[in-house]
């Protein structure tokens, strides 16, 4: 969905991680090498945090250049280093895309497969804890047998490094299962079972970036002050080390936490813009275990009863007109009704009887529609609205529920444009027209459960009467001369004799088309 002109917004937050849509092979092959990506990239950094504090930063005995310490450092490290690649990434890795063979055979997940995709960057990073754990243990035993005084620095350096691992292990292994996360969070919305929310990412991100560093800072310093052995130099080169980690890394976790944190808001925004365009099948995809998934969720409901809404008030507006169904949403509809100046017109088919007996039901009924089709178009056109289909017949109002400039001259020329376009588009049926004005009561008649708008007075009866009338006329189409009067334009008509219509009392002097 469009964010702004020539730039979108990845349905997942990423073009690496693709579109949901994409095949099952492709997305195996996607989500494997981002994690092999992802799991070397956390681990290579932490090798550079080790020997970096190892060799120029924790004050302490040198074990990388004495020779007593080679078969730590070109036996038994490298071998372990192998070992922890195999089990790390090699394992992590397979056991990860066989947890995602739901996702890859593109199939439901069951609940128990939903939940163990969420778990999936947690159960990944446990994996990096455990490594780095036993790493520690055996590095800083195999370097305390040596010599006893480097215990201290080989226990921080590579506790420090394996922090440092996990942290981007699993904002990393995050990012790159997003795919997965998201086809979990389609199929329902199982428990929040990730290891942090949004704040708990943040806090992550400044713990590891900000809070170890200063804490490792800290250490140092007590550590200086217990031994006395520890130079200036060596004590500024720690701090600036130190802080050079704090500054590179501190960033790095910061930026990880803040595009996992953003990315769902900026998907978010998009959608908003989508739905102020007024494009209300607008759906995001929800890829996010948090509160940020929430808000995606929400976004949808969102979008969801506004499509609703939508197709209930354009139902609304075709069952009682678009003007009634504005105003009643303006404000809450009341029974009663007010005085108005309205212009009407009453058709009526002529012979709608015989037709019926005539023809099969399935052709009255396409036959009504071409007819009432006319009509509607018509009326609309010229700002009036069918207040009311009976059967072969409807009423149309001119200056109801709103206020229109002539409703007398519009109501005529409506009624003389339904007149001759029936006669080319709806040959087969004939329809007498009567045209009327005057003041009626327009209002919500019925009862509090059920009522409806329409218009009650002498005009709508007039009309009636004036279509029976038309029936029997040249032409089928008769307004009253008041109606003539009082319309700005009503060029082309003639008045003619006066009659008294059925029902009535006082003469109406009639009017036709010349």
């Amino acid at each position: 969905m469009p964010r702004r002109p020539g730039r979108t917004v990845a349905p997942l937050g990423s073009s690496l991680l693709g579109k949901p849509d994409e095949s099952p092979r492709r997305r195996r092959i996607r989500v494997q090498i981002l994690l092999t990506v992802s799991l070397l990239g956390a681990n290579a950094i932490g090798l550079v945090v080790v020997l970096t504090l190892v060799s120029v930063v924790v004050p302490g005995p040198n074990v990388v250049t004495p020779r007593e310490y080679w078969w730590v450092n070109f036996i038994m490290l490298p071998i372990y280093l192998a070992l922890a690649f195999l089990i790390g990434l090699v394992y992590g890795t397979t056991r990860t895309v066989k947890g995602l063979r739901w996702a890859i055979e593109d199939r439901e997940p069951t609940r128990r497969e939903q939940v163990r995709t969420l778990a999936m960057p947690w159960r990944l990073t446990r994996v990096q804890i455990l490594l780095w754990t036993v790493g520690s243990m055996l590095f800083t035993t195999a370097y305390g047998t040596i010599n006893p005084g480097s215990i201290p620095k080989v226990a921080f350096t590579v506790v420090f490094g394996g922090i440092t691992v996990c942290a981007f292990s699993y904002l990393l292994t995050e990012f790159a299962l997003r795919p997965a996360a998201a086809r979990a969070l389609e199929a329902g919305d199982p428990r929040r079972i990730r290891m942090a929310g949004v704040m708990g990412r943040s806090l992550l991100s400044w713990l590891l970036g900000t809070g170890v560093p200063v804490i490792g800072l800290m250490i140092i310093a007590i550590a200086s002050f217990i031994r006395r052995d520890t130079s200036s130099t060596q004590f500024a080169v720690a701090i600036l080390a130190l802080g050079s980690v704090t500054i590179v890394f501190g960033f790095l976790l910061t930026f990880l936490g803040g595009l996992a944190t953003t990315a769902p808001i900026k998907n978010v925004r998009s959608g908003m813009a989508a739905i102020e365009k007024g494009e209300l099948d607008a759906r995001l995809q929800v890829y996010d275990g948090t509160e940020l998934g929430e808000l995606q969720s929400g976004f949808n409901r969102m979008a969801d009863g506004l499509r609703e809404r939508e197709k209930i008030r354009d139902l609304f507006g075709r069952h009682v007109g678009t003007e009634v169904a504005e105003a009643a949403l303006a404000k809450n509809p009341e029974l009663g009704g007010e005085e108005r100046e309205i212009a009407v017109f009453f058709i009526d088919l002529v012979g709608s009887t015989e037709l019926a007996a005539s023809q099969p039901p399935s052709e009255v009924v396409d036959l009504l529609n071409r007819f009432f089709h006319v009509v509607v178009e018509e009326v609309d056109r010229h700002e009036g609205f069918v207040n009311k289909f009976e059967g072969d017949a409807a009423l149309a109002i001119f200056g109801a529920p709103s206020d229109i400039d002539d409703p007398c001259g519009k109501s005529l020329a409506a009624a003389r444009c339904i007149r001759d376009r029936l006669l080319v588009e709806v040959p087969d049926c004939k329809a007498a027209i009567g045209v009327a004005s005057g003041r009626a009561v327009a209002g919500n008649i019925g009862a509090k459960a059920r009522f409806e708008y329409t218009v009650i007075g002498d005009p709508v009866n007039e009309a009636a009467r004036l279509s029976e009338l038309a029936k029997s006329i040249p032409g089928a189409l008769v307004a009253s001369a008041r109606t003539i009067d009082e319309a700005k334009r009503a060029q082309g008509w003639k008045l003619g004799d006066s009659v008294t219509l059925r029902g009535r009392s006082q003469e109406t002097q009639l009017a036709i088309p010349e």
